[in-house]
């Protein structure tokens, strides 16, 4: 590092990057998982059709609040009738606002979309940085409302799971591949809303002495060490609210048939 008048500055090397393993694979992966899962989501979202089989609801459309949902689709009611367009435009919007501006995610297109930069020790082709300080990056600062909404969200998707283990009459007992499926699910967006920073700080920031908040440090340390992995958590649970999707979609098009085990 060089040293200037006013203090430290950084090596002048003109090189882009010193770097010789493949640095861009992780930027190019995540760029194409995130395009893929864009235009997956928009066609799911905006198709307003087959996204319910008694009783799998998906995930995209939950809580089915217009009055356009299908017979059976909407628990907590239709009060939303002036919608034009798709239920799942209702609702989207909370939980994909979270992981817009979750740290992580923020990270990962941030890298992979505009290069800020494209990777650790490589050099970025932007001129100047502003950080999140104006618009429309600024808008990331309301990262905290996302996440309220969020576990809200999460509990209307946790009943949602408790409702597949009804048969399509609805009686209760019973069983389906899909009934794991939503398991699953439901345990993967949990662990990501759980894991979230700002999760932590809500538990357990601004406390000066945990020692008088016995019960707050025990959720703080837990939240702690699922924080730990919540780039895993992030993916994970991407990965699974776009499958669950999907079979609830094959399902209600009438590709195949849920298999029930009792």
């Amino acid at each position: 590092m060089a040293h200037g008048v006013l203090g430290p500055q950084r090596a002048r090397i003109p090189a882009k990057t010193l770097r010789q393993d493949r640095w861009w694979l992780q930027p190019a992966a995540t760029f194409v998982v995130f395009v893929a899962f864009i235009v997956y989501a928009t066609w799911r979202a905006f198709a307003g059709a087959d996204y319910y089989s008694t009783p799998y609801l998906s995930p995209f459309y939950s809580p089915c609040l217009s009055t356009d949902c299908v017979e059976g689709a909407s628990d907590f009611g239709q009060p939303v009738s002036w919608f034009p367009l798709s239920p799942a435009l209702l609702v989207l919007i909370f939980p994909l606002g979270f992981r817009m501006t979750c740290y992580y995610y923020r990270k990962a297109y941030y890298r992979s979309f505009w290069l800020s930069p494209p990777a650790c020790a490589v050099a970025e082709p932007h001129k100047g940085y502003s950080g999140e300080t104006r618009f429309p990056l600024i808008v990331q600062n309301v990262h905290r409302w996302f996440f309220y909404a969020a576990v809200v969200v999460s509990l209307v998707l946790t009943f949602d799971t408790v409702l597949t283990f009804r048969d399509t009459d609805g009686e209760w007992g019973h069983m389906g591949l899909g009934s794991l499926i939503f398991v699953v699910n439901i345990a993967l967006i949990w662990g990501y809303t759980l894991s979230c920073h700002s999760c932590r700080h809500v538990v357990g920031g601004r406390l000066r002495h945990f020692s008088k908040h016995p019960v707050r440090y025990r959720a703080w340390t837990l939240v702690s060490r699922l924080n730990h992995s919540h780039p895993k958590w992030a993916w994970y649970s991407l990965f699974s609210v776009a499958l669950t999707d999907l079979y609830v979609y094959l399902l209600a098009a009438g590709v195949f048939a849920d298999p029930r085990f009792f």
